[in-house]
């Protein structure tokens, strides 16, 4: 198992995430208020059995990284109007990261998910991948009900990206030799690209994405939008990247899973990646020779003594900081709040 999408963001720093919230004021407050009842609203009303799986999983929780970046990244002072719009687009955003969690514990027959039986645990296969479904059509049909056809592109660019990096991340299963740009375009796909449309879709959404043309000494809107988005993206890749240092290091206590879950599931990662430049023996590494929890944790403990770890972690950090640098001219709330959610991905592993 590997991807933001199908690890939550449990372990992102609740004071990071608190400190952006309250930096944002009761406007920001409110509107995840509203997204919250929203997601309830839109994931009742189509059977007793799907609505209460859809439900559960999205009661689930998690930090919310995702609308709060719609919202963040729409700047102030935007209509009701625009207000509205961005409501659908942070529930959209979210219906797609819980749609992909479900059909992600499909696919592995995960028994749990934030600590909770998983939905194909719980009710099977057969409405766990319809539960799946109808959260990822729900989503769409939120954002048409808006009628803005750039939110309905952005989004749907995003979850065809995310099907994209799942089928990359079933080919390259079991393989010990995956290239390290290989593995980093599919931590793009499968985590980057929701992260990089939650905020291309806040910056078209809010007064951002409609600036007028900036004079000569800044940047066009448009170019606002794409560099919004460019810093969803390396934010989400950082995510990923962090993520998967912590299936490495653990503990458990603070993953809620194993260390080496991934090693388990055949799938390569950051930290095996490096550490098979500089271990011989973990190059030849034949990963269906993991079985138990203990083979995992003691190819986790190689991997540490090589110091991936460090190397996987600054790689991630330097990812964090160029997406800060590379931040266009913002108002200097809007800057200072966007910066303090770079901070909380980095703090998920301090």
């Amino acid at each position: 198992m590997n991807g933001a999408a199908e690890r939550d963001e449990s372990t992102t720093s609740t004071a990071a995430v608190d400190a952006v919230v309250q930096a944002g004021g009761p406007r920001l407050t409110a509107l995840l208020e509203r997204t919250e009842s929203r997601l309830v609203e839109l994931a009742a009303g189509h059977g007793d059995t799907l609505a209460r799986h859809a439900t559960a999983t999205i009661s689930a929780g998690g930090k919310r990284l995702r609308p709060l970046l719609v919202f963040l990244t729409a700047g102030e002072g935007f209509s009701e109007a625009a207000e509205a719009r961005l409501v659908r687009a942070a529930a959209a955003v979210e219906l797609i990261h819980s749609a992909s969690l479900v059909h992600d514990d499909v696919l592995d027959a995960a028994p749990l998910r934030r600590g909770a039986p998983t939905v194909i645990a719980a009710a099977g296969r057969t409405v766990a991948t319809a539960t799946g479904d109808l959260l990822f059509s729900r989503a769409f049909a939120e954002l048409a009900d808006g009628g803005e056809i750039d939110d309905v592109r952005a989004l749907s660019a995003a979850a065809s990206a995310l099907a994209a990096g799942e089928l990359m991340q079933r080919e390259d299963a079991w393989d010990a030799t995956v290239p390290l740009e290989r593995y980093l375009h599919r931590c793009e796909l499968k985590t980057g690209s929701l992260f990089e449309a939650a905020c291309r879709l806040g910056a078209l959404g809010g007064r951002t994405g409609f600036r007028p043309p900036a004079p000569a000494s800044g940047p066009p809107a448009g170019d606002v939008t794409t560099a919004l988005a460019e810093f969803g993206r390396r934010i989400g890749l950082a995510f990923q990247l962090l993520d998967d240092v912590l299936d490495v290091s653990g503990p458990a206590s603070r993953t809620g899973k194993a260390r080496g879950t991934d090693l388990l599931d055949g799938t390569v990662t950051l930290p095996l990646i490096l550490a098979r430049e500089r271990d011989p023996e973990l190059a030849q590494l034949d990963l269906h020779g993991l079985s138990t929890p203990a083979d995992a944790e003691q190819v986790c403990e190689r991997i540490a003594a090589t110091g991936a770890l460090a190397a996987a972690k600054g790689q991630a950090l330097a990812v964090v900081e160029a997406a800060r640098a590379d931040l266009p001219p913002l108002p200097p709330d809007q800057r200072h709040a966007l910066e303090l959610v770079a901070e909380g991905v980095v703090e998920r592993y301090s």
